[in-house]
């Protein structure tokens, strides 16, 4: 509604301007008249002449800027001209040229035959007034833009408010079991259980506890602190290849025993980590490979994780981050917008897909930076 208003108000003012425009070049041609008739007066009794009248004619015209030169372009006289801007033949010429430009001069024939021109151009009200409507179409649309920015900042406050609060609950809600669990596996230590399957139950429990911890840190930041990456996604690999299908093979294309130090919180990025690689084992459905590529580049740390599952359609490139955007069955499609949200928001890096094809796969990549605020 406000643009539509702003371009009818732009329309109503065009036809204002081109009817003031025709009053004006009406009064040039009676400005013009006036001096021909001045011009034929011999002596100040004539009495064919009204001298008085044609006088306040050239005396009316106090807005539209006009110059009277010869048949030559030599200036004879000018009105609504301040003398500065004329005070040199070069700027004479100048100011000449924009009124040849502007509007077409009206010829004045004198009593001898001679001709002078009159050259003049919009007054200064007529330029102000087709100006108008255009700034108050850009205030509108400025206005229409702040609103939507306004609208989209509350509209992302109040989905954090809803992040925030869905996490604190969940986090409330998995620290008793959890702390449960870690009784049970005390007695459980006691028994007669292979040691392997009690140590593989301890890992689990120590994941559910890593996970109330994530979800307790989501809405507050998080302190970043300077670690081995290559390790922490060696980490995150290797505890879900143990729990992943023997069809879905990890690929490691990177050197297991660099060292390459970047300030993150572990436990939120091993999160991310997961969150694509349990992306790529669903894409993959029965069996394929993952393959994770860690590059060190001077100022920033690309991590590569790609699969050879169904793929994604470019259109939904930006899409899948967006919160409850999910191709599965089950699931409620916040795995990437957490991913997104961490990487972007917490560590100030970036997320996205590199590149993807339908049936062949899709590759995600992670930019983090190498320096940043401690904290």
């Amino acid at each position: 509604m406000a643009i539509g208003i702003g371009f009818t108000s732009l329309f109503i003012t065009n036809r204002l301007v081109k009817e003031l425009s025709q009053e004006e070049r009406k009064k040039i041609e009676l400005w013009a008249e006036a001096i021909r008739q001045l011009s034929q007066i011999s002596t100040l009794d004539d009495s064919c002449q009204n001298f008085s009248i044609i006088m306040e004619v050239l005396d009316n015209n106090t807005t539209v800027p006009v110059i009277l030169t010869d048949e030559a372009d030599n200036i004879i006289g000018f009105n609504n001209i301040h003398p500065k801007k004329i005070d040199t033949d070069i700027e004479k010429k100048r100011m000449l040229n924009k009124m040849k430009a502007s509007k077409e001069p009206i010829e004045v024939v004198l009593l001898d035959d001679s001709k002078n021109f009159v050259y003049y151009k919009d007054s200064t009200t007529l330029t102000k007034l087709t100006y108008y409507p255009y700034i108050q179409l850009l205030i509108i649309i400025l206005f229409i833009l702040v609103s939507y920015y306004a609208f989209n900042q509350s509209r992302k406050s109040e989905q954090n408010q809803v992040w925030v609060g869905m996490a604190k609950e969940t986090a409330h809600q998995l620290g008793t079991p959890t702390s449960s669990l870690l009784a049970w596996h005390e007695i459980i230590k006691d028994s007669n259980l292979s040691p392997e399957l009690i140590s593989e139950f301890g890992k689990d429990i120590s994941r559910l506890e890593k996970i109330v911890d994530r979800f307790s840190k989501i809405g507050s930041r998080p302190s970043l602190k300077p670690v081995n990456l290559v390790q922490t996604i060696n980490n995150s690999i290797n505890y879900l290849k143990k729990r992943t299908s023997t069809k879905v093979t990890f690929i490691k294309n990177y050197d297991e025993n660099e060292s390459i130090i970047v300030p993150i919180n572990e436990t939120l990025f091993e999160w991310v980590v997961e969150n694509i690689t349990k992306n790529s084992i669903d894409a993959i459905q029965q069996s394929g490979e993952i393959s994770f590529k860690i590059t060190d580049n001077i100022q920033v740390v690309y991590i590569d994780i790609t699969d050879n599952g169904k793929g994604i359609a470019r259109s939904q490139y930006k899409t899948i981050f967006q919160p409850g955007f999910t191709t599965k069955s089950r699931g409620w499609g916040l795995g990437l917008t957490l991913s997104k949200r961490i990487v972007e928001e917490y560590h100030n890096g970036k997320i996205f897909v590199n590149y993807s094809e339908i049936e062949k796969g899709t590759s995600f990549r992670i930019v983090l930076r190498k320096s940043h605020f401690y904290s």
